[in-house]
């Protein structure tokens, strides 16, 4: 009898050791197949972002040379003025990510299905209140407002009307894409955004060619076939693959739920407007103090800076979905250790590029502008510098973002970013040199960074010990390696073309650095199994 119930205890001992074993196996096996996705992601960013970006360069060369200085100002103040709202929908397409993302991880597919009939019928009515609006405000803009030739403003109005027809188009189509990115199906979204960049160049070699007509509004009726083709390239692959997809009914409102994703777009807006509020307002106390040259050569520092800034997004856009998710599923721990990673990864890839650039400044704005603005360099210099230092905490944005707790952040870290314009004002009033102001603007931006550590701790429990021993000191010996390798280079050697020696010597010592420093066993084993897999498929 007692060897009978020893045997018994013997075998439910190990059958749970087994289901125990199989659990963890399960667990190791979800944990490597969501950092390859990562990897996958991540990569297909980076080429999506890469490619676009040649594209882009290649297509506005055309399409300048095709309408004229004349015209193609023309587009771009009438157009921009329809394009300054766009970040509402970025703001939206995260939202709308969030929330589905969360409760992907939560497994609610009730709760999603609803989530995103919800959303198609947000995007809609604020897109038709948006056109309603813009189309009332034609006349006075580009009659009375903007300062447009009298001959062609009928052809300005059709280019305002296209751009009024592309934000609608837009908004119609951000459910679809954050759908996407909830479902970390990123290399589609990279596939139609480079089929974009495609047809692009194809309407400006079109109209480089086109031997009458008026181009101009030609362009203009030609990028909205753009935005559709967006939206059917979203839409219908989605109602094909993703069964939440559907088209919603009005009896489908959710006042609750519009009301959870209405104040968190707010705020998501607000800390837009915090960014794009301190960029603006300094370029203004700029102009007002130092005249339109500096303003040319603060200008240029942007678009650098934006240039190099798709090596973090690409980061952030392959993680997010997996930290929200892990959110959802209360995987509180997880979720913080994912955002720990974002924040390494980020500022390590951002100082792989964006070291070498600081260091070869002078030359890169010589090769690419010329005649290079008085000033331009040290602005450069700086915001590169300050991207690079936001991304020291990065992470935790997402994970913020995950937790839901928008207002608290916004008005917290975000409104530190506005205190640049006040301090710029006092120091060119008092005839403090511009560098003072560029240091004020790296400091706030730094001290923003840092005071995500302390919020996230009190909101989320995040344990600040544990992030400056995994993210901090993980990250400083690869970016004093980059940092003294670009700066050897750059102050011992003299030669043509010496640019691309720096950028090859640290990016390649930078990167066996990070590797044997800057990586933990875990994130080694997830590369080394990815590398495998894939050589394995080939």
């Amino acid at each position: 009898m007692i060897a009978l119930t020893m045997c018994k205890r013997k075998s439910i001992l190990a059958t749970s050791l087994s289901a125990t074993n199989l659990c963890v196996s399960r667990r190791r096996s979800c944990v490597v197949t969501n950092s390859q996705r990562i990897i996958v992601n991540t990569a297909a960013q980076y080429t999506r972002t890469i490619i676009n970006v040649c594209l882009s360069l290649y297509s506005t060369r055309l399409i300048l040379s095709a309408l004229g200085q004349s015209d193609y100002g023309i587009f771009s103040v009438v157009g921009g003025v329809v394009a300054m709202l766009s970040f509402v929908t970025n703001a939206l397409v995260s939202t709308t990510q969030r929330f589905l993302s969360y409760h992907h991880g939560k497994k609610d597919y009730t709760k999603i299905y609803s989530i995103f009939g919800n959303s198609v019928l947000l995007h809609a009515l604020i897109g038709i209140i948006f056109v309603i609006v813009l189309s009332a405000l034609e006349p006075l803009l580009i009659y009375h407002f903007l300062n447009i030739d009298i001959s062609r403003q009928d052809v300005a109005t059709i280019v305002y009307f296209s751009a009024i027809g592309m934000l609608f188009l837009s908004l119609l189509t951000a459910p679809f894409r954050a759908l996407f990115i909830a479902r970390e199906n990123i290399v589609y979204t990279s596939i139609v955004d480079i089929c974009d960049g495609v047809i692009k160049v194809v309407i400006a070699i079109i109209l480089a060619h086109l031997a009458s007509g008026d181009k101009l509004a030609i362009y203009a009726i030609l990028l909205i076939g753009i935005s559709c083709f967006n939206l059917f390239a979203f839409s219908i692959y989605a109602f094909r693959h993703f069964e939440e997809c559907h088209f919603p009914k009005l009896s489908e409102l959710d006042k609750t739920y519009l009301q959870q994703i209405s104040s968190y777009a707010t705020w998501i807006l607000y800390s837009t407007g915090c960014v794009i509020g301190r960029t603006q307002g300094v370029a203004i106390i700029i102009n007002r103090f130092l005249g339109t040259i500096a303003n040319a050569a603060y200008g240029i520092s942007l678009q650098l800076s934006g240039a190099v800034h798709f090596v973090a997004q690409s980061i952030s856009n392959a993680m997010s979905p997996q930290i929200t998710k892990a959110e959802g599923a209360g995987e509180r721990i997880r979720m913080l250790h994912l955002a720990e990673s974002a924040s390494k990864f980020t500022f390590l890839m951002m100082s792989l590029v964006g070291i070498p650039i600081i260091c070869e400044m002078p030359e890169i704005l010589h090769l690419w502008l010329g005649n290079v603005p008085d000033g331009a360099v040290m602005f450069c210099q700086f915001i590169l510098a300050t991207s690079i230092c936001d991304q020291l905490t990065s992470g935790l944005i997402l994970a913020n973002q995950a937790v839901g707790n928008i207002r608290a952040y916004a008005l917290t870290i975000n409104t530190i970013k506005v205190l640049t314009i006040p301090a710029a004002y006092i120091c060119l009033h008092i005839g403090l040199p511009t560098i003072s102001v560029m240091w004020f603007y790296i400091g706030f931006e730094l001290i923003c960074a840092l005071t995500r550590l302390p919020f996230l701790k009190f909101s989320a429990g995040l344990s600040i010990r544990h992030f400056v021993h995994h993210v901090f000191l993980r990250i400083s010996f690869p970016t004093i390696i980059i940092l003294s390798c670009a700066l050897l280079i750059t102050h011992h050697t003299t030669m043509e073309y010496r640019f691309i020696v720096t950028f090859l010597a640290s990016i390649g010592i930078g990167v066996i650095a990070i590797w044997f420093t800057g990586l933990e066993v875990q994130e080694k084993e997830y590369v080394i199994n990815f590398i495998k897999t894939k050589v394995h498929k080939v």
